[in-house]
């Protein structure tokens, strides 16, 4: 995904992948609730799925692709930020799963993707990159334990593997 591409699709991507939060979460987000956020700053977010409080942070490069949608768009506050065609309305889980199989067709990337991937690949890359333990990622999922945070990454079997190259005495 550049930069260069819709300004709402871009965004969606960048607050997808650096946030971890359900795409159900993220599109019914409105201009008002993040447009005033400065990098480093968050609000508070009720999940639609668990009714659970969440946080939606506003790090540099989510600031930076909320600054070119603002400025490319020019929405009203009260306006949803990934509006649908539909009067009023915001774009449904289903419309995202569509774009980010699309993105995926655009740089001939192949697998299954959908609306959730934007969640996984934020979980993936702070586990795998960045080495963020599985506990807080469970925590930030609102997952009920580690091994569903595990099974959830896919990264399980790959850790193993890689436990079971290490090599002891000889």
């Amino acid at each position: 995904m550049l930069k260069g591409s819709n300004p709402r699709d871009y965004l969606l991507w960048v607050l997808g992948i650096n946030n971890g939060l359900r795409t159900m979460d993220l599109v019914r987000l409105k201009v008002e609730d993040i447009q005033y956020l400065k990098a480093g700053e968050s609000t508070r977010i009720i999940e639609t799925k668990t009714g659970k409080d969440n946080t939606l942070v506003i790090n540099k490069t989510v600031k930076d692709a909320l600054d070119f949608y603002l400025r490319e768009t020019r929405p009203r506050p009260d306006d949803y930020l990934f509006p649908s065609r539909k009067q009023g309305g915001f774009i449904t889980s289903k419309s995202v799963g569509r774009l980010v199989r699309s993105w995926a067709d655009t740089i001939n990337v192949r697998g299954h993707f959908g609306a959730h991937t934007l969640r996984k690949t934020w979980g993936y890359h702070q586990r795998v990159y960045f080495g963020t333990p599985v506990e807080v990622l469970t925590k930030r999922f609102k997952h009920s334990s580690p091994s569903t945070t595990m099974v959830y990454l896919g990264i399980e079997s790959q850790e193993v593997h890689d436990v079971l190259m290490h090599e002891i005495g000889g």
